[in-house]
């Protein structure tokens, strides 16, 4: 009786307890109601009213927009492995070719800067950043550091980044993701797009939390609050800020952009952008195109195929129980502690009404978190009355009270809503399994965001002051997307392992080597080596085969196939097609991002090969120059004609003038006019003008008149017209002509 006489009392106690909780929860679930409310409201009207009136967006609206230039910032600190399979991933599916990836590194961290070094030898728009200070500093400081680099590039290559991107390194990128970042930049000032982690397995709870959060987040609660107040936090990923954003924070930190004592900078920046009057925007946008049928894109039961089909972000989230507390963590510190120091309340009621509801969760965490153990217990109890036939009526302790009954009405209308709404999202993008699965998930996140909650305020109250609570980096899971080699030789060692020059050699080449000349094309220029060989070496260096190629002989029908402004921007040749496979010959190396690109733009699968130095040359100006020569075929032709040449020398002739031809491209590169990695860039805003690429480069100030006249000049030098060709083949002047290169075939 003693321990029925205590309980009793507990459970008189508890009844309170219950009460303050259930009114703190019957506030928090009205305000959940009314964004509820108001989405469903607006997606009615918008149904009703714009989509009857306007078709939906697709992507074919994205391709029409000339690719701007667009930077992409990814801090990496000991992140050794990663940065390899995401530059690989986005060469093979980005549908965009116009961007440079900085990967911020730090000095202490050898193996990550070891590893973007052989990114780079594959992947030439992926450049290392060293930040100035041993990591790990905060993200904000990694991104200054990276946006340093950036803004020291432009200044080397001539050029302007559109768009800054922020992305981790372990994120994986919708593949139009950048086209519409591309079509929106000029308009909008921070631009975010949806976050959608991957799934693991159904029983992991841990990780599989973070779906049922992020979906509601990104499909309900995000859009409302930029419909509502035109304020959008970013989420750190999937954020592209305009050039105008980037030089307003500049100006605004004081040559700082980031926020380096806080932990959720992206957050921060969000509502300094609103600040300045620069205009945000949170874009779900569908990349299914309706006028194909649905039934074509394999489906999950209960998935939304437009909803499926969103432009946004996927990466893993955390899966240990300690490591989605210490992240969650850092989240409150930096959106609820940081946040309140530094923003405070603004003369918005409407903003401070969004910013009340990203602070509540350090009350509301606790409250669920009491809720769901006091649920627990009461549970206990009903199951003990259920079962046993003389039990004692505890719960009539709380039946007694009409207010307290009244409450837990209210919130069981609210529970039922909530497990709605999040299933309902959840089912549309993952299916209805997880849908369900969601339901028996919200425990498991109550009792992260509790723990999290509660080590946020022990290290705000450690430190005395929530901004001085260091950086603590989380670790992810990248998806394995298998092996790839990445090393890359210099083209000198090369040819010495082929046995093609000496040590020697090769030394004495590099000495005398004209400016605006790579070694390679030097070599063949001074007879050390014949246009073969140089193929073999680059081919190796590429790990490609090589082929001899005949630019003259390749079929109209196959140079038909390829559109000039694309065989003219990667400098390539079609050799061969077979079926749905493209064979083209490059007289260098093709990036993985040119030949994603040649695959989209031409529609078949590519490989290629590397030619002979000048055949790839001289087949474009003859089949694709949009200022033609004349032909300089028919001029050996006609001094045969003419018996100014010997019929025997024509081949030999030939050989000798197509192995010396250059492109205005190369020479500029190897003067270091131009910054190699630019240059692509470059070629794609030149592909839309009629102007000859030396007259672009100066009218765009790329290059002075003087540098291109310089150019032009050592072109000319290093490149021998037919007439001087001729000259040398002239029985009088033969013996200058070196032996080797009148027997090439």
């Amino acid at each position: 009786m003693q321990l029925v006489d205590y309980l009793s009392l507990y459970l008189y106690g508890l009844k309170y307890v219950v009460i303050v909780i259930a009114f703190f929860l019957t506030i928090s679930g009205a305000d959940d109601l009314f964004i509820d409310l108001t989405y469903w409201i607006r997606w009615l009207w918008r149904k009703l009213t714009i989509y009857k009136q306007h078709a939906r967006s697709n992507q074919f609206l994205l391709l029409n927009v000339p690719e701007k230039p667009l930077a992409i910032m990814i801090p990496a600190w000991q992140e050794t492995g990663v940065i390899g399979s995401m530059a690989d991933m986005a060469a093979r599916t980005l549908d965009y070719e116009n961007y440079h990836i900085f990967v911020g590194t730090y000095p202490n961290d050898p193996d990550t800067q070891r590893d973007v070094d052989e990114v780079n030898a594959l992947f030439p728009n992926v450049h290392k950043v060293v930040c100035a200070r041993p990591g790990p500093t905060s993200k904000a400081d990694c991104l200054n550091n990276v946006l340093d680099a950036i803004m020291r590039f432009e200044r080397r290559a001539n050029l302007q980044f559109a768009g800054f991107i922020l992305h981790d390194s372990e994120d994986v990128v919708s593949p139009m993701e950048l086209r519409l970042f591309n079509y929106l930049v000029d308009r909008k000032d921070l631009i975010q797009v949806p976050v959608y982690p991957f799934e693991r397995k159904w029983y992991d709870f841990v990780g599989m939390h973070y779906i049922d959060e992020f979906t509601e987040l990104h499909a309900k609660d995000v859009p409302i609050r930029e419909a509502l107040v035109g304020q959008v936090p970013s989420a750190g990923v999937g954020t592209c800020f305009s050039r105008r954003a980037i030089e307003a924070l500049l100006v605004d930190g004081d040559g700082i952009a980031f926020d380096t004592q806080s932990l959720t900078e992206d957050y921060d920046i969000g509502f300094r952008l609103k600040e300045f009057g620069l205009k945000e925007i949170f874009v779900r946008f569908s990349v299914q195109d309706e006028t194909k049928s649905l039934s074509n894109k394999t489906r999950i039961f209960g998935q939304s195929i437009r909803e499926s089909s969103i432009i946004c972000v996927r990466e893993f989230f955390p899966n240990k129980i300690a490591t989605a507390v210490r992240q969650k963590s850092r989240w409150i510190i930096g959106i609820v502690f940081q946040g309140y120091v530094t923003h405070g309340w603004t003369r918005d009621w409407r903003l401070n009404y969004f910013l009340w509801r990203d602070r509540k969760g350090v009350f509301t965490n606790f409250f669920s978190f009491a809720a769901n153990l006091i649920f627990f217990q009461l549970f206990l109890i009903w199951l003990y009355q259920m079962l046993w036939t003389d039990a004692y009526r505890f719960l009539s302790i709380f039946a007694e009270n009409e207010v307290l009954i009244i409450l837990l009405w209210i919130n069981a209308i609210f529970m039922v809503n909530r497990v709605f709404q999040r299933s309902f999202f959840v089912t549309e993008y993952y299916g209805l399994f997880q849908g369900l699965l969601s339901l028996p998930r919200m425990f498991m996140g109550n009792l992260i965001n509790f723990l999290a909650n509660w080590r946020a305020i022990k290290q705000v109250l450690q430190q005395g002051n929530p901004r001085r609570v260091a950086w603590d980096k989380t670790t992810h899971d990248f998806p394995a997307i298998g092996e790839i080699s990445r090393a890359r030789r210099m083209i000198g060692s090369i040819l010495v392992k082929q046995n093609f020059v000496t040590e020697d050699v090769l030394k004495a080449a590099l000495l005398q080597k004209p400016e605006g000349m790579r070694i390679g094309t030097w070599l063949v220029h001074s007879a050390q080596i014949t246009p073969l060989q140089l193929a073999q070496g680059l081919a190796e260096q590429a790990n490609v085969s090589f082929q001899s190629v005949d630019a003259y002989r390749l079929s109209q029908e196959l140079i038909a196939r390829v559109p000039p402004a694309v065989a003219l921007h990667y400098a390539v040749l079609p050799i061969k097609q077979e079926a749905n496979r493209m064979i083209v010959a490059s007289e260098s190396s093709l990036s993985p991002i040119a030949l994603s690109a040649l695959r989209r733009k031409l529609g078949v699968e590519i490989d290629y090969v590397i030619a002979e130095i000048g055949q790839v040359t001289v087949g474009l100006r003859h089949f694709y120059a949009r200022y033609r020569p004349a032909d300089p075929r028919e001029v050996l032709d006609a001094a045969i004609a003419f018996d100014r040449l010997q019929a025997s020398d024509r081949e030999a002739a030939w050989q000798y003038f197509v192995s010396r031809q250059v492109m205005l491209g190369e020479v500029l590169q190897t003067l270091g006019r131009i910054d190699s990695t630019a240059f692509s860039a470059v070629l794609l805003q030149h592909a839309s003008t009629e102007l000859p690429l030396g007259e672009y480069l100066v009218d765009n100030e790329i290059l002075t008149r003087e540098t291109l006249e310089h150019a032009i000049a050592l072109q000319a030098e290093i490149q021998p017209s037919m007439e001087t060709v001729m000259d040398l083949f002239d029985p009088a002047n033969r013996s200058i002509v070196p032996t080797r290169l009148t027997h090439e075939t």
